[in-house]
C-alpha cells in the first residue's frame, strides 16, 4: 500500500501540516549544518591567531595562507556535490548517500579536533567527501516524500531551510563560544559530537521513511528513440578532462605553494611576469579552452534554448561577482571581527547585549524543542531510540546555552566572542525570508535581473559601512591597537543578508526553469561551478586584507568590495530587457 507521503504508515502522521519524516529530516540537517558552520567560523580564526597568543594560540598563519586553504575547500564543497547524486542515483541510493556522507563528515570532524597540521588536512578532504555525499540527496528524499503531493513542497523546502538556519546559528554561536573561551579543540570537537548525534538520529529512524531513497532497483535498458540532444564530442570530452584536472590541480595547488613552497604546477610557464605566475597563465588558458568549450555547444541548440543557455551563463557570471564578496565573511570579516572590532562591553551595553543575545539563543531553541516534543509524540512507538538520541542532543545543547548565559551575565565585562557576529547572517535570513517571499509573490515582484541587481548593490552597502568604520585604522596600526564599533559589522551583515535573499534562491530556481529536462543536471553542474569559482576568489581576495591594509589601509579593502559588486548590480540591471527577452517568456 503507497500512502500519501510515501514510506510507513507512521509517517502519515502530520506535524505542522507535514509529514513525521520531514522533521526527521530537518534535524539531520540541522544538526549537519551545526558542524559544518561550527567549524567553518573557526577555521579561519584557528589558523590566523598568534602563537604566541596567551589565553588561546592559534597556528600564526598569515591571513593569505588561510585564506588560500579555506578557499580551495570551500570551492571543493560545491563539485563533489554532483558525483555524489550521480553514486546516490545508480548505486546507493539517497539514504545510505546521506548515512555515509555523514559518517565520513563525523571523521572529519574528529580528526580536526586533534590539532595536527596532518589531522588538519584529512579532516578537510573528509568533510569534503562527506559532502559530497550528503549534500544533494537530503534535497532529494524530499522531493521523493512529497511527488505525490507537489503542491505542497514549497513549504517543505521553507520548512527545512529553517532547518538548515537554526543550525548554522546555533553551530556558529556554541563551536564559536566553546573554542573562543575554552580552547579550539573544545569547538570542533564540539562540532563532530553533534554530527554523530545527527547522523545517528537519521539511520535510525530509517524505519520511518520506508521505501522512500532506497537502493535504486535495477532496470533494464530499453533503447528508445529520442531528439538529438547534442551529445558531447570526443573534441568536448577532451577539453571537459582538461579543464578539470587542470582545475583541481590549481585548487590544491594554491594552498599548497603558500603554505608548503610546494608546487604541482610550474612557477614559470609563458615567459616571466611579475604580475602574472605560472599556476595564473595556466588557469587562465583553461578557462579560455572552457569557454570555448561552453560556446561551442551552445551554438548547437535550437534558438529558444540557446537564448536561455545565454541568460543562465550571464546570471552565473554575476554569481561569481557575489560569491566572491559575500564568502568574505568567513575569511577577510573573521580577521576584521578579531582584530579591529571593539568587542569589550561595560556597564549598560554589556547588560544590554547580554539580554538580547540570550533572547536571541533561547526564544529559538524554545521552538525547536518543541517540534522536537511533537515529533516525539508521532513518532516514539516507531524510532524510540532516534527520538532519544535528538532529546540527549537537544539536553546537551540546553546544558551549554545555561552555562553561556551564566558566565556572560555574572561577568563584570562581557567579551563578544568573534564568531557572535557571524550568527546574524542566520538570524536576518530568519527574520526577513517571509517578508522577501512574500515580495516575490506579490504583483511587484521584480524580474530575476532586477533581483540580481538589488542582490549586488546590497552586498556593495553592506561592504561601503564597513569601509565608513575602518576609516579610523590606520595603514600601519598593528592588529588590535585600534579598534572601531561593532555597530559597523552588525550593518554589513543585515545588508549582505538581504542581499543574499534576492540574489541566492533565484539562481538555482532559473536553472530549473530555463532548462530542458534533459539538460538540469548539466547546468546545474555549471551552476555550482560558479559559485565554486566565487569561493575560491573570495578565499584568495580575503588573504589579501593584511596586504591591501598595510600598503593602503583597511578601508580601501573593503571599498574594493563595495565598488565591485555596486557596479556588477548596475550592469546587470542594465541588461535587464535584454536578459528578459533571452528567457523566453521565463521570469
Amino acid at each position: 500500500m503507497e500512502y500519501i507521503y510515501g514510506g510507513s504508515e507512521t509517517n502519515q502522521k502530520t506535524i505542522l501540516g507535514h509529514p513525521a519524516g520531514l522533521f526527521v529530516i530537518f534535524f539531520t540537517e540541522m544538526w549537519e549544518r551545526f558542524s559544518f558552520y561550527g567549524m567553518r567560523v573557526l577555521l579561519v580564526n584557528f589558523l590566523t591567531m598568534a602563537i604566541t597568543g596567551v589565553n588561546n594560540p592559534g597556528w600564526g598563519w598569515s591571513p593569505e595562507q588561510a585564506g588560500a586553504l579555506f578557499g580551495t575547500y570551500a570551492s571543493l564543497l560545491y563539485i563533489t556535490p554532483i558525483l555524489g547524486g550521480i553514486i546516490a542515483d545508480k548505486v546507493t541510493g539517497y539514504k545510505w548517500a546521506v548515512v555515509i556522507g555523514a559518517f565520513i563528515m563525523t571523521l572529519g570532524h574528529a580528526s580536526m579536533a586533534l590539532e595536527t597540521e596532518a589531522s588538519l588536512y584529512v579532516g578537510l578532504a573528509l568533510l569534503v567527501l562527506g559532502t559530497g555525499f550528503f549534500k544533494p540527496n537530503m534535497t532529494s528524499i524530499i522531493s521523493e516524500m512529497y511527488k505525490n503531493v507537489p503542491q505542497k513542497k514549497d513549504g517543505a523546502y521553507t520548512i527545512y531551510y529553517m532547518g538548515v538556519n537554526a543550525g548554522a546559528f546555533f553551530g556558529m554561536m556554541l563551536c564559536g563560544y566553546l573554542a573562543e573561551t575554552k580552547g579550539w579543540a573544545y569547538g570542533f570537537g564540539l562540532a563532530g559530537i553533534f554530527m554523530l548525534f545527527g547522523t545517528l538520529q537519521f539511520w535510525l529512524a530509517s524505519p520511518l521513511f520506508g521505501e522512500i531513497g532506497a537502493v535504486p532497483k535495477r532496470e533494464k535498458k530499453v533503447k528508445v528513440k529520442t531528439e538529438d540532444t547534442n551529445k558531447f564530442t570526443i573534441i568536448d570530452k577532451v577539453l571537459i578532462v582538461i579543464c578539470s584536472v587542470v582545475g583541481l590541480l590549481y585548487l590544491l595547488n594554491d594552498p599548497m605553494s603558500k603554505i608548503a613552497n610546494m608546487h604541482l604546477l610550474p612557477q614559470k610557464f609563458i615567459g616571466e611576469s611579475d604580475n602574472l605566475a605560472g599556476p595564473t597563465q595556466i588557469i587562465l588558458i583553461t578557462l579560455g579552452l572552457f569557454l570555448v568549450l561552453a560556446i561551442s555547444r551552445i551554438v548547437r541548440y535550437e534558438r529558444v534554448v540557446r537564448d536561455r543557455m545565454v541568460a543562465l551563463i550571464i546570471f552565473a557570471i554575476f554569481t561569481v561577482f557575489f560569491w566572491m564578496s559575500f564568502e568574505q565573511g568567513a575569511t577577510s570579516l573573521v580577521i576584521f571581527a578579531r582584530d579591529y572590532t571593539q568587542r569589550e562591553l561595560t556597564g549598560n551595553y554589556a547588560v544590554i547585549f547580554n539580554i538580547i543575545n540570550t533572547l536571541l539563543t533561547v526564544i529559538p531553541l524554545v521552538i525547536i524543542s518543541w517540534v522536537l516534543f511533537l515529533l516525539y509524540k508521532q513518532t516514539h512507538k516507531l524510532i524510540k531510540i532516534s527520538n532519544f538520541m535528538l532529546i540527549i542532543s537537544f539536553l546537551l545543547i540546553w546544558g551549554i546555552v545555561g552555562g553561556m548565559v551564566y558566565k556572560e551575565f555574572s561577568a563584570d565585562v562581557t567579551t563578544v566572542t568573534v564568531s557572535w557576529f557571524s550568527t546574524l547572517n542566520s538570524f536576518f535570513i530568519i527574520a526577513f525570508a517571509s517578508l522577501f517571499s512574500k515580495w516575490w509573490e506579490s504583483k511587484y515582484n521584480p524580474t530575476s535581473a532586477q533581483k540580481y541587481g538589488l542582490g549586488l548593490v546590497l552586498l556593495g552597502v553592506g561592504f561601503a559601512f564597513l569601509a565608513f568604520g575602518a576609516k579610523a585604522v590606520p595603514s600601519d596600526a598593528l592588529p588590535g591597537a585600534v579598534r572601531v564599533s561593532m555597530i559597523w559589522l552588525i550593518f554589513a551583515y543585515l545588508f549582505h543578508t538581504l542581499g543574499e535573499l534576492c540574489l541566492s534562491p533565484v539562481g538555482l530556481s532559473q536553472v530549473s526553469k530555463l532548462m530542458p529536462a534533459r539538460m538540469i543536471g548539466f547546468m546545474y553542474g555549471m551552476w555550482y561551478l560558479a559559485i565554486a569559482i566565487g569561493n575560491k576568489i573570495a578565499g584568495s581576495l580575503g588573504g589579501q586584507i593584511e596586504n591591501i591594509t598595510h600598503q593602503y589601509d583597511l578601508s580601501t579593502f573593503f571599498l574594493i568590495f563595495t565598488f565591485v559588486p555596486i557596479v556588477s548590480g548596475i550592469l546587470v540591471a542594465l541588461l535587464n530587457k535584454t536578459l528578459v527577452k533571452k528567457m523566453h517568456g521565463i521570469t
